[in-house]
């Protein structure tokens, strides 16, 4: 099985505000950015897109024109208490632990990066396996770094070494 790993388009949000599972719409360049993901991928050999529900995964789900599985497990990192906050509006107090720990830490009313971690390989070693098929998942960085420093034999706390730019495209 090949699967292709995308991140979502560029969404619209302000820089400096913490956002995982808020649903954001995409920018203006979305057809752009589209374009290129298609591109990069052997479009007439998929067979079945997975997405995060979220619309900036949605939206590119939908640009293949498969039938598509919506999963949870496919979504952002809960920053519960902390959704569309900017991140110097979060007190140092409930921040500091976080940034200390983000790994095994949660965020007040959400996850931490463990806890995302469990739900994508949840999804990933629950995934049907055909030798001979080739599947798109879109998701988000979180879910997808997860997965690949799980795959890579990275440590979850480095795993932010896997740069993964709006659009990006990952064959494993």
């Amino acid at each position: 099985m090949e699967i292709y790993l995308v991140r979502h388009t560029t969404p619209i949000i302000e820089k400096g505000i913490c956002y995982g599972q808020s649903d954001l719409d995409v920018t203006d360049s979305f057809d752009a950015e589209v374009s290129e993901i298609h591109t990069k991928l052997p479009l007439k050999e998929i067979t079945k897109v997975y997405s995060s529900p979220l619309k900036r995964c949605k939206l590119l789900a939908e640009s293949f024109d498969l039938p598509i599985i919506f999963d949870m497990r496919l979504q952002e990192l809960d920053f519960g208490e902390w959704e569309l906050k900017a991140w110097d509006d979060i007190s140092k107090k409930e921040l500091n632990p976080w940034m200390e720990d983000f790994v095994n830490v949660p965020v007040p009313n959400g996850e931490s990066y463990v806890m995302l971690q469990q739900r994508i390989l949840d999804f990933y070693k629950n995934l049907p396996s055909n030798i001979d098929e080739k599947i798109v998942i879109v998701s988000h960085a979180g879910p997808i770094r997860a997965l690949l420093s799980y795959l890579q034999k990275i440590a979850l706390k480095d795993s932010f070494s896997i740069k993964l730019e709006y659009g990006e495209v990952v064959k494993i």
